[in-house]
């Protein structure tokens, strides 16, 4: 056995602010799913509403770097409990070994009836197994280049966008009892990619799964597959059409980051100009997908030293291209190009000292910084605290990743748009 780490990091549902003062009690599993012993207990929320780096024991690394018939990963129960607030159940948070995983719990106020509050419920939130150890059913093979409807059609993108929301739809697409998520984009794709590939693999590798995953997306956004269908949603969560998602699982930070890097990044396929290519792939052990990635075929390239488009050009051909979203929505300001960092200066400084300013009222472990538009000391230090609380590597720079999760946050505590919680 070797330690995972895990962070759990609680926000209030309906203000997206941390929640600082949150009992926390963590419980191995049993085989069959329910707790077993204790491992953590009464443990309280920072005012960033985070409990960070807990370590907690994880089979062998050895298990997820080849196909095994020992489960790579621990499954944990984490419950979540304050005064007020619905009891929050997260049954299956997974630990790989070395990495760091980590779990969001949204909460929610308990409803007041007239005289008093309701008796204090559970919510459970019932984790499924990774997909390349759960059965799930295969991907169905498509066309991975949609013919574009008429002009009568849905689609009224020039360009990929990449959209402030993806609207996932729980179920078969006829489902009609399957409930709709509305996720913010790059959460999507983290959650899927950590339902999909294991975040000890090369990063080379993971870096070629998450374009894989963001291209597939952003094909199902650009062509309208689903509307077009007459569907009120964006994508579903069966592994028989699309990717799987899984609401609230806990996500990995060395894959979020990876994420952050790359989010508006997809391929596509000449001579089409435009269309991102529907990259579908399967494990390549239990499923073999011709001319398809295999998951575990790409770890094996990572393993030898490739490259991520090298990764990708072996399994969807050389002929493929790279490309960019140019538009991120819901951002308030589009990044500038180039990082910033101690002696920039300039509008663009001053616009992040005022969202890191902004985001302060929220998470008050982030210094407040002088609007002065000069990065100084004081703005790199503020920086490394925001990309220590989500999962950045603190650098105190404010490259592209970290301005759109700025931007992100931002967006959320300041309620410019309605958005979900950060989960």
């Amino acid at each position: 056995m070797q330690d995972g780490y895990l962070t759990v990091n609680v926000i209030d549902s309906t203000t997206n602010a941390p929640m600082e003062n949150v009992t926390i009690n963590i419980y191995g599993q049993n085989e069959d799913g329910s707790a077993s012993s204790t491992v953590y207990q009464n443990l309280k929320t920072d005012n960033s509403g985070q409990i960070s780096n807990l370590p907690l024991s994880a089979p062998d690394l050895a298990y997820s770097l080849q196909p095994s018939d020992v489960k790579p990963y621990k499954d944990y129960i984490v419950e979540a409990i304050k005064d007020g607030y619905e009891t929050i159940i997260i049954d299956g948070t997974q630990l790989l070994p070395v990495v760091n995983a980590r779990q969001s719990i949204p909460m929610r106020p308990r409803e007041r009836s007239r005289l008093s509050y309701k008796r204090q419920n559970e919510i459970i939130y019932d984790i499924g197994p990774h997909t390349l150890w759960g059965d799930y059913p295969p991907k169905i093979p498509e066309d991975s280049l949609k013919p574009i409807p008429a002009p009568t059609g849905f689609v009224v993108l020039d360009n990929p966008v990449v959209p402030e929301f993806i609207v996932v739809h729980d179920g078969l697409p006829e489902d009609t009892s399957a409930e709709n998520f509305w996720v913010p984009f790059k959460t999507y794709i983290k959650n899927v990619a950590s339902s999909e590939i294991y975040s000890t693999w090369p990063e080379q590798t993971i870096f070629a799964n998450v374009i894989a995953i963001i291209s597939f997306t952003l094909n199902r956004v650009f062509t309208e597959w689903y509307r077009n269908k007459g569907f009120n949603f964006t994508i579903t969560s069966t592994t028989n059409y699309d990717h799987k998602y899984i609401h609230n699982r806990n996500i990995f930070d060395e894959i979020s980051v990876v994420v952050d890097s790359v989010f508006n990044t997809f391929i596509r396929r000449p001579p089409t100009s435009r269309q991102p290519l529907l990259a579908q792939y399967c494990d390549g052990v239990r499923v073999q997908c011709p001319d398809q990635m295999t998951q575990w075929g790409s770890k094996d390239l990572g393993d030898q030293g490739y490259n991520y488009e090298d990764i990708l050009k072996y399994f969807y051909g050389d002929n493929i291209v790279f490309a960019t979203a140019q538009i991120v929505s819901g951002v308030p300001v589009s990044y500038p190009g180039t990082s910033l960092q101690v002696g920039s200066e300039g509008s663009y400084v001053r616009t992040i000292q005022n969202q890191l300013n902004a985001i302060s009222n929220s998470y008050p472990a982030v210094p407040k910084v002088a609007e002065d538009g000069i990065f100084g000391e004081q703005t790199a230090e503020a920086v490394r605290t925001f990309q220590k609380i989500f999962g950045l590597p603190q650098t105190g720079v404010v490259d592209f990743k970290t301005w759109y999760e700025i931007s992100r946050v931002y967006v959320a505590v300041t309620k410019i748009a309605s958005l979900n919680p950060l989960i």
